[in-house]
């Protein structure tokens, strides 16, 4: 097995975290790759860092065979993103503040190390999204977590009308919508209103921004179903960002294809863990602090 190590460099202590993460690898005859993202900090290396082996992420999700993200959800997401044609699983370790995706900590390090070299984990699957704008089959945009069309630096609502599977859904006025995966949905799309969705669910989520009607809710769409935003905005330009890293500008008024990808992440887990325990102890979800009912289970 050859793991791959892609760390967070702007995090503190980043070297002293993959020192360790190394030194557990090496105690299971672990072979590794490092992201040359970390040589920033060259000439504070240690020995053991010095004489490792360094590729460009792209690089080394395609010659690895599970890669570890050390940081928290967003740098996970952007390993995910370089790793997305490679089928590459990932592991989160969380170095980080929520780490809702960096499901492991550094008390765990060497039970997670553990059971990747005997096999003990398991590899889920989960939907990603592309979208195309204004036909252009050549410009694909990607996203792990959402796709968010917004109104960027108008001070005005934009209008967005929806088409599902070329049938005409509705027209509203608002200032952005968030199409979510069941991943992306405890992201941006929670904070607006929009429904947990287990990341088993092979779904994708419309939810509108502040929208200008008290009856425009969100909806939930078989992952089969494409999608067609068309939006219309008085300002220069509209917003499109994906996973909240990647933003593009489009003139409008703009079309926007959406489509489940060819391309899903896939994310390792152990024993460890489970999706409705991370949910109660990183988003409190379903705990009552009247009550110490839910205390013997968070």
């Amino acid at each position: 097995m050859r793991v791959g190590i892609v760390p967070n460099i702007y995090k503190d202590n980043i070297l002293d975290v993959v020192g360790t993460l190394i030194q557990e690898l090496k105690s299971f005859e672990i072979d590794y790759i490092i992201s040359s993202s970390l040589k920033y900090y060259q000439k504070r290396f240690t020995k053991l860092i010095y004489n490792s082996t360094f590729m460009e992420n792209v690089e080394l999700c395609k010659n690895s065979d599970v890669v570890i993200s050390i940081g928290g959800d967003g740098t996970m997401l952007n390993t995910a993103f370089e790793a997305r044609e490679h089928n590459t699983p990932l592991l989160g370790l969380n170095f980080g503040k929520l780490g809702f995706l960096a499901e492991f900590d550094m008390n765990s390090i060497s039970s997670v190390i553990k059971d990747l070299k005997h096999g003990n984990y398991e590899v889920e699957e989960r939907i990603t999204l592309d979208a195309y704008c204004n036909g252009n089959k050549d410009e694909k945009l990607f996203a792990i977590n959402d796709i968010v069309i917004d109104k960027g630096g108008w001070p005005k609502m934009i209008q967005l009308a929806i088409d599902v599977d070329d049938k005409y859904v509705s027209t509203f006025s608002a200032d952005g919508i968030i199409i979510a995966t069941p991943t992306g949905s405890t992201g941006y799309s929670l904070s607006t209103g929009g429904p947990i969705v287990s990341p088993k669910a092979d779904v994708m989520t419309l939810n509108p921004i502040s929208p200008h009607t008290l009856t425009m809710r969100p909806l939930v769409l078989s992952s089969k179903n494409k999608i067609l935003i068309e939006v219309n905005s008085q300002h220069t330009s509209v917003q499109i960002n994906c996973d909240g890293q990647r933003v593009h500008y489009f003139k409008p008024p703009v079309k926007i294809e959406i489509e489940k990808s060819k391309h899903p992440v896939r994310l390792v887990h152990t024993n460890m863990t489970n999706y409705f325990e991370i949910l109660r102890k990183k988003l409190y979800w379903g705990i009552d602090v009247r009550s110490n009912s839910n205390s013997d289970k968070f």
